[in-house]
């Protein structure tokens, strides 16, 4: 399916991104009865693929709440010097993780049409290039661990 109204787009990418997009919309525009509690829900965010999972099941992983504001929009194409075909999504949250070093932030990922997601945020960087094991691994632990790693087979 391919629509064509830029308020329509994100439900090319499925029907939780679409209701996102909504329910955001609604908080902005402080319409009484908005789910806020949709958005907090990290399985929502699971649309957005990053090279270390679902976006939804990482946040969940590093004990991540989601704050306000939340945001899925659709930007069409802006100039003809623009070199990705079509318009870009975005995927914008603040969070508050239980990961050491990453604590508070902005989560941002975008994506132009036929692409994969790409991060735009540091915390969004971190998230994609450092895997989930790692999160909880400080200079602590691993030191904590390295007499075991000395007698372990190579």
């Amino acid at each position: 399916m391919k629509l064509v109204a830029p308020y329509a787009k994100p439900m090319e990418l499925g029907w939780q991104a679409f209701a996102l997009a909504l329910v955001a919309d609604e908080v902005a525009n402080d319409e009484r009865g908005a789910n806020r509690r949709f958005l907090h829900d990290p399985a929502n965010f699971n649309f957005v693929t990053t090279a270390q999972g679902k976006l939804g099941d990482l946040l969940r992983r590093g004990s991540c709440t989601i704050g306000e504001p939340v945001g899925v929009h659709y930007s069409p194409k802006i100039h003809e010097q623009q070199t990705a075909e079509g318009g870009v999504w975005r995927v914008e949250l603040s969070v508050g993780c239980n990961v050491p070093g990453l604590g508070n932030g902005v989560i941002i990922f975008e994506k132009g049409e036929g692409q994969d997601w790409e991060p735009q945020s540091v915390v969004a960087n971190f998230i994609d290039t450092s895997p989930p094991v790692s999160w909880f691994e400080g200079p602590k632990d691993q030191e904590a661990f390295e007499p075991t790693r000395k007698t372990l087979p190579k």
